[in-house]
């Protein structure tokens, strides 16, 4: 039975490093009642998708993107998921029938061009969107400083454009999700009650050459960074909980504490994530990655905390201390 999953390919994907995140929730977050969910850098819903199965006590949820095409994929897969099925079985069709690469990219750049064109209604500019995600050179979205879309063609055999089993368990669990579009400080005029934020905004690049942000016309510079950093403050000074996730400068040089300066009141932690996405294979691998929060007590502190306490227990009563 297919489970709900992202639909799309995401540069910086989440999907590796979700038992790291689960374990960094807040540690009463099983035990909370009426949970709001938000995310305000939503991308390839990776952690929104693992969050809404694995926990049904989140009621509300609420994502955000300030990519009107992402956006708009993700109401068409909740409120039109069978008219975009049978649009996007139309365009497989019509792609896989080609029998040269040459053809095949012919098709593919000229389906990029009228992607480009911005005058698509929500279901063709859906269907583009996945065939463009998924025949693209590495999965990569990444637009121009004009918003045009300029991945080159991908030399995939047989790719598959859509799962419409998946389509389905994701328009089902997308039901219980509010869809917003535009600047991630709007999202906080839906938090109510126990609200937990999670942030995955464009990550701060380590180099001149490794930023894969650029996913909208508009860049998320260190201004950017830091005009989260005073909307976590904001976030905090109202009681609701929030984490985020980014890059670790600091690992890749040593003198680089942005983060841990700007982040220095909250706790930080590091884990390791895989960077599978870059044109030179020798720079792929393992990196640490940030995770900072607002709390103390995680569902990972927590386990040990009582595992802990469960041991001492037992070699308590071997010595027939109890």
């Amino acid at each position: 039975m297919a489970k709900a999953k992202p639909f799309i390919k995401w540069v910086g994907g989440k999907g590796q490093l979700i038992e790291q995140l689960d374990a960094q929730l807040p540690a009463d977050f099983d035990n909370l009642q009426d949970v709001t969910y938000i995310e305000p850098f939503v991308g390839g819903g990776a952690m929104l998708f693992y969050m809404l199965q694995r926990y049904p006590n989140i009621q509300h949820a609420v994502i955000n993107d300030i990519n009107s095409d992402v956006t708009t994929c993700y109401r068409m897969v909740r409120d039109n998921v069978k008219e975009l099925i049978d649009s996007l079985a139309n365009y497989q069709q019509l792609y896989l029938a080609l029998q040269t690469e040459d053809g095949r990219k012919d098709f593919y750049l000229a389906s990029r061009d009228r992607y480009n064109e911005k005058n698509l209604n929500p279901i063709e500019n859906t269907t583009l969107f996945f065939f463009l995600n998924r025949t693209c050179f590495n999965g990569l979205y990444r637009v121009n400083k004009k918003g045009l879309f300029n991945v080159p063609f991908g030399k995939y055999v047989n790719p598959a454009i859509y799962d419409p089993d998946t389509l389905q368990k994701d328009s089902e669990l997308l039901q219980r999700v509010e869809i917003l579009q535009g600047d991630f400080e709007q999202t906080l005029e839906y938090a109510k009650g126990n609200t937990l934020f999670y942030f995955d905004p464009p990550y701060r690049p380590l180099s001149d050459t490794s930023s894969f942000n650029d996913y909208t016309k508009e860049p998320f510079n260190d201004d950017a960074q830091r005009r989260l950093k005073c909307f976590c403050d904001k976030i905090n000074s109202q009681s609701y909980k929030f984490m985020l996730s980014n890059s670790d400068c600091k690992g890749k040089n040593e003198a680089d504490n942005f983060f841990d300066k700007l982040y220095e009141e909250y706790e930080i932690e590091r884990v390791w994530a895989s960077r599978s996405i870059n044109a030179n294979p020798s720079k792929r691998g393992k990196l640490t990655e940030i995770l900072v929060r607002n709390y103390k007590a995680t569902k990972a502190s927590h386990y040990m905390y009582n595992t802990q306490l469960g041991t001492s227990t037992m070699c308590v009563a071997e010595n027939g201390m109890i």
